[in-house]
């Protein structure tokens, strides 16, 4: 273990430990050739587990690159990212996808469902992937999708699906290998306020009840006020950190010295 992740353990570490996402003095430059674009500048940060959290701030900002980062999709030029107690900045790519696959679950804005599969089959497909065997498989993706309340759409192909429900399968497939973090880019993005309400209703409850970390992109204050932190970018920076203090008051406060409910 280098000292600059040792250091980033005891300077960054939460008091009770349960620190599950820890980011120190991250750097990440787009260079197209022609122009240098700093995505990130110096980005330090810790996610306890069990946190839900909203990332905010104006198109182009840097929050994308930082989900990106702080996950292992993308790589990042310097700093340190540490995903429960793992060094994801050492790791090699196939060492990244692995762990990703195992560790970690995805929800984008426009589901990225195979048409010409059933909900269960879009489902359990990372599992197949991963090498669990297909009774299992078939198993865990019921599981997942009854815990998303779409238990009986399972044999239904996404053309036959809603928009909220397509995203209640694609968040199914993103807890199915019982993940530590789930990543969300603008998950409510692609929905109506009906279906938006609904998803997050869903992911709320799942925070709540068993504990899930989540970590969400988006542009919608309504959709960052469900959660209980809201981290907000510009220019490549956090520009402010709050958690909620008391959710029926509407308080917030700075997450250094807040504490979620």
């Amino acid at each position: 273990m280098t000292v600059e992740h040792t250091r980033m353990q005891e300077d960054d570490a939460s008091p009770d430990g349960s620190a599950i996402i820890q980011a120190a003095e991250v750097v990440k430059t787009y260079d197209t050739g022609k122009v240098k674009v700093e995505a990130l500048r110096g980005i330090s940060l810790t996610i306890d587990r069990g946190e839900m959290v909203a990332i905010m701030g104006p198109s182009g900002c840097g929050k994308t690159t930082l989900l990106n980062c702080l996950s292992g999709l993308d790589d990042i030029d310097s700093g340190l990212v540490s995903v429960d107690g793992t060094d994801l900045s050492i790791m090699s790519d196939n060492d990244k996808t692995e762990y990703r696959a195992r560790h970690m679950g995805f929800v984008f804005q426009f589901y990225n469902l195979l048409p010409v599969l059933s909900s269960v089959e879009n489902v359990e497909l990372p599992l197949l992937v991963s090498g669990v065997s297909a009774r299992d498989s078939r198993e865990r993706a019921l599981e997942a999708l009854d815990r998303v309340h779409l238990r009986d759409w399972a044999e239904h192909k996404p053309a036959e699906l809603s928009g909220g429900q397509r995203q209640r399968v694609t968040i199914a497939r993103s807890l199915v290998n019982n993940p530590a973090i789930v990543w969300g880019d603008e998950p409510t993005g692609d929905l109506d306020s009906t279906n938006a309400n609904e998803i997050m209703d869903l992911l709320c409850d799942l925070n709540e009840r068993h504990q899930q970390t989540f970590v969400l992109v988006t542009h919608a204050l309504e959709v960052a006020e469900r959660t209980g932190r809201i981290i907000k970018m510009q220019d490549g920076r956090i520009i402010s950190d709050n958690r909620i203090i008391n959710r029926a008051a509407g308080i917030w406060g700075p997450a250094a010295e807040a504490k979620t409910e």
